[in-house]
């Protein structure tokens, strides 16, 4: 199966025994859910995997993906419960800045598969700043109130680079990944921070 024909895969990533760092695998699986407004959660073909703290080990299964949505707690310097949607370089530099060890292999996920052309062209990170990553399953306050509009976000996220492959369908082009731009700060304060090219 060809990327272009695959599913648009949205991994929730981290461990739920411990607190925010849970928080992108809960956002995940509220976005599969969707809302009263949009009962239709996700674009046509998607799957919502509980991708935990298996790193390398999704290769596999993002090899025949046509996009991939990775959702995450990430360390992003702001206040717990905010939102930015990653692309491009900003998405690889981010994971650096681990709050948890999985997140080396997620980082090893997204290098190597774009070392053998596994990685899907469309790629987006949404990441949750957490508020606190110790032993618990409850997520802070300040997380769990977040959750919902995570849970928007990944599904507009979602959308976005569905109809992205739509139009490069259409026209014959393929996006190239291009260098992380500077977060636009034209966006409304309740949006989400967008770094990087959208696609």
């Amino acid at each position: 199966m060809s990327h272009v024909d695959g599913e648009l895969l949205v991994i929730g990533l981290g461990n739920i025994l411990l607190r925010d760092d849970g928080a992108g695998v809960r956002a995940a699986e509220l976005a599969d859910r969707g809302s009263e407004h949009r009962p239709q959660a996700l674009p046509p073909r998607s799957r919502v995997v509980d991708g935990g703290t298996l790193g390398l080990d999704l290769l596999p299964m993002i090899e025949d993906a046509r996009a991939l949505v990775l959702v995450d707690a990430v360390e992003l310097g702001r206040q717990p419960g905010e939102i930015a949607v990653l692309h491009g370089a900003a998405l690889q530099g981010t994971l650096t800045n681990h709050v948890s060890p999985h997140q080396v292999g997620v980082a090893d996920l997204l290098a190597v598969g774009r070392l053998t052309g596994a990685l899907p062209a469309q790629v987006a990170l949404v990441g949750i700043q957490p508020g606190e990553i110790a032993v618990g399953l409850e997520l802070t306050d300040a997380v769990r109130a977040a959750l919902p509009r995570a849970a928007g976000i990944v599904r507009t996220t979602a959308w976005r680079l569905h109809r992205a492959l739509q139009r490069e369908r259409r026209s014959g082009v393929t996006t190239e990944p291009r260098a992380a731009a500077v977060a636009d700060r034209s966006l409304p304060e309740h949006a989400p921070v967008e770094i990087g090219p959208a696609g």
